[in-house]
């Protein structure tokens, strides 16, 4: 299996058609969804979000890198939310904070979320607290699950938050955030709910504080 650290470095150069030929190789082969997510295309992402920092990378290189996971991901996503799933009749709303591009993570949240029975409402990058706002009124929505890959735009994550208060709705939903450089400090420090370093875990956290049970 070591042509699968060519999908890492796929991703990390923005190269969609090996990204894509890659993954179709290892399902073919039976290799674990997960293994290819976290180890190879998360791993390169992270890398991606570090240059991005440096300025080692622009805009351009991001979104390229973006677009190979996400062709990528349109083939293993079938496989992570299943043929059938129970519906617990919960929306949740996922978006990229305000002035971030990123929405690989998100978008893993977002499956693995529908997977669990949720009605997922993706709002898409660069999303301000007033949109957040907006979606939760418009879609009765239970659970806000915020993104960022840059340390530059966390700072987004307590406006959005500190806009829910103002707002006088913040009681009404749990509050997630995740990404890169998030970490349980930091969600406490902002007033989230939880904090997750991986999707799988943050269905289980957020299944936990709503109470959902299996």
């Amino acid at each position: 299996m070591d042509y699968l650290e060519k999908l890492h470095d796929a991703v990390l150069n923005g190269d969609p058609a090996t990204a894509i030929s890659i993954t179709e190789k290892a399902l073919a082969e039976n290799i674990d969804p997960h293994v290819l997510i976290n180890d190879y295309m998360v791993r390169a992402m992270d890398e991606v979000g570090r240059r991005f920092e440096k300025f080692e990378y622009f805009i351009p290189q991001l979104l390229m890198s973006a677009k190979a996971m996400k062709g990528a991901m349109a083939l293993i996503k079938p496989l992570l939310v299943g043929d059938s799933v129970q519906d617990i009749s919960v929306c949740a709303i996922t978006g990229t904070v305000k002035g971030d591009v990123h929405d690989i993570g998100k978008n893993l949240l977002g499956a693995l979320l529908e997977g669990g029975g949720f009605r997922v409402v993706d709002l898409g990058t660069n999303v301000s607290p007033e949109q957040f706002i907006e979606a939760v009124q418009k879609h009765e929505a239970k659970l806000v699950c915020m993104s960022a890959l840059l340390t530059t735009t966390m700072p987004g994550m307590k406006t959005t938050i500190d806009v829910f208060k103002e707002a006088e709705i913040r009681d009404q939903v749990i509050m997630l955030v995740g990404g890169a450089p998030v970490t349980h400090h930091f969600a406490e420090e902002i007033g989230a709910d939880g904090y997750r370093d991986n999707a799988s875990a943050g269905v289980v956290l957020a299944k936990e504080l709503l109470g959902i049970r299996k």
